[in-house]
């Protein structure tokens, strides 16, 4: 066995189905896609090379590329700034518990196991105008006047879709910072109470620096999965009203498939794979693993 892990052409022999694999399914599409931005392409007709013109045309005359972008960015930071601390908020409460610890994990984890079509169907439903569970809590308790249109409201319809991810996903970032705290040594909490310590001191000067790798690591996975929401936004709004709940995936979609634009969706994925590198940089250098020091 030992010979046989110093061999590097026994490592490669047993890699080479798994990187044939990859490079089927993310590698060769990732170069297609590339190549592809820079042609006029209808997937029926011949491709014509115009080289950066569908990219100039994103950044420079397109409208709704705008929006989408300045809309997925706002989910971006949107889904950083309440998912991480309140997920971070709801494992320190848990693991706090001494019973009834699995309900609560079960019962915040169970949205995250569900359809994205099924939760946009079910909270489309909740909002609806006519017979929505919001309006009519809200005109049952004589605040009829607060009833809205929500997901047909350009003001309201990016928001609302912001409280059904968090209602989605927190379960699952939940349960990585719950499992996290839970690899704390309990040594360190009891030797923190016993100089004196309050519960927020042991969570500021023990529990948080412990847990920043972790931070970081779901930081990333919440950053690159804004970035592509689709079916969610596709079953509540479908973009609107008036590209109001835009996004680039489904931008990419409605041009790829819909306008049968393939070079210029190509572009826009291009756009958005620059962009989950350029985030995951950025996030790893910021939480870069340093020393963890107690005070």
């Amino acid at each position: 066995m030992d010979s046989m892990i110093r061999n590097k052409k026994s490592i490669l022999l047993f890699l080479m189905p798994a990187l044939l694999i990859y490079l089927g399914i993310v590698a060769v599409p990732v170069f297609s896609t590339v190549y592809y931005s820079f042609h006029k392409w209808s997937l029926v007709d011949s491709r014509r090379f115009i080289g950066f013109n569908n990219f100039v045309q994103l950044f420079t005359i397109d409208k709704i590329f705008s929006t989408s972008l300045n809309n997925t960015l706002l989910l971006l930071v949107l889904s950083i700034v309440i998912q991480v601390p309140l997920a971070i908020f709801l494992a320190v409460a848990i693991s706090g518990v001494t019973r009834g610890k699995r309900y609560f994990k079960t019962v915040f984890f169970m949205p995250n196991i569900l359809a994205s079509v099924a939760v946009g169907l079910l909270w489309s439903f909740i909002y609806n105008a006519e017979f929505g569970l919001i309006n009519r809590l809200l005109i049952a308790v004589g605040l009829e006047n607060h009833t809205g249109l929500w997901l047909a409201d350009q003001k309201t319809v990016l928001g609302c879709i912001m409280v059904v991810i968090c209602w989605q996903f927190i379960g699952y970032h939940m349960i990585i910072y719950l499992a996290a705290i839970e690899n704390i040594p309990p040594s360190l909490m009891e030797m923190a109470t016993i100089d004196g310590a309050d519960s927020w001191q042991r969570f500021r000067n023990i529990t948080l620096p412990l847990i920043r790798p972790i931070i970081g690591i779901d930081t990333v996975l919440i950053a690159t999965g804004s970035l592509r929401y689709f079916d969610l936004i596709y079953v509540m709004s479908n973009g609107g009203p008036n590209h109001s709940s835009e996004v680039m995936a489904l931008y990419l979609y409605y041009k790829s498939f819909r306008d049968m634009q393939y070079g210029y969706g190509s572009a826009i994925a291009v756009v958005l794979l620059c962009m989950c590198l350029i985030v995951t940089v950025l996030l790893n250098r910021l939480f870069k693993s340093e020393e963890v020091q107690f005070y």
